[in-house]
């Protein structure tokens, strides 16, 4: 009974996966793009200049727009790095959270951008907040997509390694029931067991990153999980 429903809410996660109801981040439209004003349009632009011009003319740094981006959150997601980096210097609240309650630090996580990463967390972002619909962090998130070297960067800067969010999973067990077995999910998994996450925590289903290993039969992710839960027993 257990197996079946565990199987069976991993079948439901992995359809909203596969068709968006997951994916809960909403960058700029093409119509967003072609409405903006002010400091959103100078952002979606990467136009420092008229950055620097408008917060000099007074125009608000936070100001947001219908889906309550920020001009620094349409950087991140634009890849404007300059534009960002400018932002933050001149006032940008780096820990601000779009309608979707995202931040920059969990956008540059998701896409796996480490230069937009680092300018985050060098201008304040900060690794421990809840953000996302499902109350994740940046960490969860990168685990989930394997981006091992985002998943590196924030530990190192001390990213709750064990929050757990609203569907019941941490780092550890998103990478495993999110991921897909691939090399990237299982570099992701040794990272996090060698930085100390706990391999015991059960989800809703009372189950753990290792019962999850073995049931989609990710023999690689086991051989890193049990000699780890056996450390603890």
């Amino acid at each position: 009974m257990v197996r079946r429903t565990i199987f069976a809410v991993m079948a439901v996660i992995a359809l909203g996966v596969a068709d968006g109801t997951l994916r809960a981040q909403t960058p700029p439209s093409e119509r967003d793009l072609r409405i903006y004003a002010g400091l959103h349009a100078a952002a979606a632009n990467g136009d420092v200049a008229e950055i620097e011009r408008l917060i000099a003319a007074g125009e608000r740094p936070d100001i947001q727009d219908s889906h309550s981006r920020t001009p620094l959150h349409v950087a991140v997601y634009r890849k404007h790095y300059a534009a960002a980096r400018a932002l933050l210097r001149l006032g940008a609240n780096p820990n601000a959270l779009d309608a979707q309650r995202y931040d920059i630090l969990t956008i540059a996580a998701v896409h796996n951008d480490i230069d937009m990463l680092n300018i985050a967390l060098e201008g304040g972002a900060s690794p421990r907040n809840i953000t996302s619909p499902y109350d994740g962090t940046a960490l969860i998130a990168a685990a989930h997509r394997g981006h091992v070297e985002v998943v590196r960067i924030l530990i190192a800067k001390n990213a709750p390694l064990d929050h757990v969010n609203r569907l019941g999973w941490t780092a550890l067990i998103e990478a495993v029931v999110l991921g897909n077995g691939s090399a990237n999910h299982v570099a992701t998994v040794e990272v996090l067991v060698k930085a100390g996450a706990d391999t015991e925590i059960k989800d809703r289903q009372g189950a753990t990153a290792l019962t999850y290993a073995r049931q989609r039969g990710y023999s690689d992710m086991v051989r890193i999980l049990a000699p780890a839960r056996g450390r603890r027993t």
